[in-house]
């Protein structure tokens, strides 16, 4: 899902621009590998705009345009797997004259158990196929992430079977707290994008730490899902 505020570059000078992209694989929201188009979707329904979607081609995906605090916004969400979701990326960020510095990636992250959550400002992929698709589309590594926590699989499972299983019913009920914190970090950046610049919250404990920063005017959102 992209998620921008400000239809056409030129406004960037003149509005305070919002701008959110989300990433993921088609067909698979219901799964772990799929928590960040969760997060995203969320996002919409609590925007109420999530009946809007519509296809463009230009991008390679649906996109919703509606105004947030007075400002335009664009949400994308693009058609292409994950491995090469940052084709889409990048289409957007031209089309909507988006600079790297304000894109935030949201996407799951086995290194944090379900129900951690944490905004990192840039840096390597760690491994992670969505974020790689990113970086090397886009030519730069500084784009913030919220990484949402899904844990690593038990026993011998295999990280591939895990990421691509959906969530237990007990674990669902945590699900749903980090959907909710999910959606407020979000919404907070989008009021107050320095003051979020390094933050984490574990939604079980409904416990949140803020660390000083300065973040980015502009943000733009971007759901990863893991591969």
């Amino acid at each position: 899902l992209l998620f921008l505020a400000g239809s056409i570059a030129k406004e960037e000078a003149r509005i305070g621009c919002q701008k959110k992209l989300g990433l993921g694989n088609p067909g698979m929201e219901r799964t772990r590998h799929s928590v960040g188009m969760a997060v995203i979707s969320a996002l919409a329904d609590h925007l109420g705009v999530a009946n809007r979607w519509g296809g463009d081609r230009s991008v390679c995906g649906d996109v919703i345009m509606t105004e947030v605090h007075g400002s335009p916004l664009v949400l994308l969400r693009p058609r292409r797997m994950m491995n090469i979701n940052g084709v889409c990326v990048a289409k957007a960020a031209a089309k909507y004259g988006i600079k790297p510095e304000n894109i935030l990636l949201v996407h799951d992250e086995l290194d944090k158990p379900l129900g951690k959550m944490s905004i990192k400002q840039g840096g390597s992929a760690r491994g992670h196929n969505g974020v790689r698709s990113c970086v090397e589309c886009l030519q730069t590594d500084v784009m913030p992430r919220l990484r949402v926590g899904i844990g690593r699989p038990a026993g011998r499972t295999s990280v591939e079977r895990h990421v691509l299983t959906g969530f237990s019913s007990e674990e669902q009920n945590i699900v749903n707290c980090v959907l909710v914190q999910s959606v407020e970090l979000l919404l907070l950046q989008l009021e107050h994008p320095k003051a979020q610049q390094n933050s984490s919250c574990s939604p079980a404990k409904g416990r949140r730490t803020k660390r000083n920063g300065h973040g980015p005017q502009n943000s733009l959102f971007l759901e990863v899902l893991l591969k």
